[in-house]
């Protein structure tokens, strides 16, 4: 079993570095922009681990600061190279966080009835709601500035709205406030879900 682990910095790390922390410092005053320059080396702990280990570095200039970050991982360097491993295996693990905390703002982590049958189809409506979210985020959100918004924000601000509902025989009548702050949004969404 391999592994891939955010590792604490520390001065013998930063140490480790400084030629690298010294080229994005350059590449930012050359370009105005973040820079990174990715590296690796054999480290051990005085204490806790039993062997040096491969950690691949991340010196990173952001507006003038530091920003240097290490990954401990048991992964050849032949498999993955420095850059590639951090930002697209690593990095894909913050992704995957704010996946998980998008399903428990739609309350997946609601299981509180008395049978497990019951929990069990409270997780298939979130799983639910999750998709459908998805959709609305693809097909009717593109182009807007909620394109990439959290679905607690898509709630709040098109789903968990006052609006009088009118259900006739051949319409769905939805009566909105004129104060509706999203109007434009929501018609733009309507429009785009229509076609």
């Amino acid at each position: 079993m391999d592994y891939v682990f955010g590792l604490a910095r520390n001065e013998r790390l930063r140490a480790g570095i400084e030629s690298e922390m010294q080229a994005a410092a350059g590449l930012y005053a050359a370009t105005g922009k973040p820079a990174r320059v990715f590296t690796e080396f054999f480290y051990q702990t005085h204490k806790s681990w039993s062997r040096s280990r491969r950690v691949v570095a991340k010196a990173e200039q952001i507006e003038g600061k530091e920003n240097p970050r290490f990954v401990v991982t048991s992964l050849s360097p032949q498999r993955w190279a420095a850059a590639a491993l951090y930002e697209q295996l690593y990095c894909a693990r913050g992704d995957m966080e704010n996946r998980i905390k998008e399903q428990f703002s739609l309350f997946s982590d609601r299981l509180s009835t008395a049978t497990m049958r019951a929990n069990q189809f409270r997780l298939y409506l979130s799983s639910l709601a999750y998709v459908l979210l998805q959709a609305l985020r693809r097909l009717g959100l593109r182009g807007t500035e909620l394109a990439h918004a959290q679905a607690s924000t898509l709630r709040l601000k098109l789903l968990k709205i006052g609006a009088q509902i009118r259900v006739t025989v051949r319409r769905v009548w939805v009566a909105m406030a004129t104060s509706y702050a999203h109007r434009r949004l929501f018609e733009t969404v309507y429009q785009q879900l229509r076609c």
